[in-house]
């Protein structure tokens, strides 16, 4: 090969620019997201008591704090999909859901309930929603997966527990809207056990599939 022709593929090969992470998971989940809403309208979907629900503080402090765990889980991940970056210095925003929900519980406690704590705790619903939060993250903990592969994170199987948090969370998201156990102990129980789980297959899978 001689010289002007090594030159023109090598500025060849600079022209190609990876898609950038951010816009690669956001594709991703896009493309995931109506896979996961198309399971929550078939199989559950919005509590018929909603509107009324809507007047309830703890009602929607349900979302503020899934939509806080899934809106902090993106920003870490992406932070995480560099080769050279670790948790230290965003690992406190994973922090923002857990301090809605304490002020939640420490709101609730401070009012007078009709129900005693340990059925507030238990509710109604809590096998539902250990099920429902994990299936419903499937398909946007895959396509998240896809969405980070277009990085190179250092630790795969970090990034892909948090790949579940933000898969969780948003999955969390449209099952508070079905789920009628509004109490912020519920919430911090069940919730969290459901995340947890989505968290381990995420570190499972990304373990594998985020390797480079």
């Amino acid at each position: 090969m001689d010289t002007d022709q090594l030159i023109r593929t090598l500025a060849a090969d600079n022209a190609h620019r990876a898609r950038p992470v951010g816009f690669a998971l956001m594709l991703a989940l896009l493309a995931a997201a109506p896979v996961s809403l198309l399971m929550f309208f078939t199989e559950l979907g919005v509590r018929p008591d909603v509107m009324v629900a809507m007047r309830n503080p703890f009602f929607d402090l349900k979302f503020a704090v899934t939509l806080a765990l899934a809106i902090s889980a993106i920003a870490v991940s992406l932070h995480l999909s560099r080769p050279e970056a670790s948790l230290r210095g965003f690992g406190w925003l994973l922090l923002a859901p857990v301090g809605i929900l304490t002020a939640g519980i420490g709101g609730e406690m401070m009012m007078p309930q009709r129900l005693p704590m340990m059925t507030r705790l238990v509710g109604k619903n809590s096998w539902v929603c250990l099920t429902a939060i994990p299936l419903l993250s499937l398909p946007i903990l895959a396509g998240a997966l896809l969405g980070l592969r277009h990085g190179a994170p250092s630790r795969p199987a970090l990034a892909g527990a948090i790949a579940g948090l933000l898969s969780a969370g948003l999955a969390a998201t449209l099952y508070a809207s079905h789920c009628t156990d509004d109490s912020p102990l519920f919430v911090a129980t069940w919730y969290t056990i459901a995340t947890a789980l989505v968290a381990a297959i995420g570190a499972l899978a990304g373990a594998k599939l985020l390797r480079y």
